[in-house]
């Protein structure tokens, strides 16, 4: 499934992976991971990889949706020596110009005094470990938090689309990026990062009832 926002197209590939393309033509690629994709389309512009978990970082899909001109950028922390591309640095915090594109980066990880926690008692995402991204195409901001809990930091940041992770367990869960879309105040929600397998199955049906009650629209795309 597909979903128009001012000019333009968001697909959710499955998993954490997203696919955008705008009314020019321009298509861009969030966390391509091979589990999910249906075909070798070859056909993006930019891919943006916003931290090495497996799920997120797959040089393979890398390779089967880039272009032959594709620009790749990738969180700065990420070893990306067995890519066949040259590769843009993103800063954990900060900005860029990614193939025209304005870009922030937002630090994203799970709180070590929270409930997202691994059996040791240590975060599934360490602070440094994964960056959100808010990029502007054409006018409309889109961010995409990653893998986190929603922190005290991003309650500074507005966007146009809101596109949160929302299975719990590695990252908020519905609740929590129910908050968070509220602080975000976005006039479109595209969740992502749920139903894959068993720890991080939810209920979007819910997740989306509860901000439709505060005129928030949310689309299970």
């Amino acid at each position: 499934m597909s979903v128009d926002y001012e000019g333009i197209t968001f697909e959710r590939l499955g998993h954490a992976s997203i696919r955008l393309e705008t009314d020019d033509g321009l298509v861009i690629y969030v966390d391509p991971w091979g589990e999910v994709l249906a075909d070798d389309p070859s056909d993006g512009d930019v891919v943006f990889v916003t931290h090495d978990d497996m799920d997120h970082y797959d040089p393979d899909a890398i390779e089967a949706v880039a272009g032959p001109d594709a620009t790749v950028a990738v969180y700065e922390a990420v070893d990306t020596g067995d890519l066949a591309f040259d590769v843009i640095d993103l800063p954990h915090e900060g900005e860029a110009t990614v193939a025209g594109l304005d870009v922030r980066t937002v630090p994203a990880y799970n709180d070590p005094d929270g409930d997202h926690l691994d059996e040791d008692g240590a975060p599934f995402h360490a602070e440094g470990e994964v960056i959100g991204l808010v990029v502007t195409l054409e006018g409309t901001t889109v961010f995409v938090p990653s893998d986190t809990d929603f922190l005290p930091h991003h309650a500074s940041i507005s966007a146009d689309v809101f596109v949160p992770p929302i299975g719990g367990h590695f990252t908020m869960d519905r609740h929590e990026a129910a908050d968070f879309a509220r602080s975000v105040e976005p006039d479109l929600v595209l969740p992502e990062h749920y139903d894959t397998f068993e720890p991080i199955e939810t209920d979007a049906e819910a997740f989306a009832d509860d901000l439709a009650d505060d005129g928030i629209r949310v689309e299970l795309f």
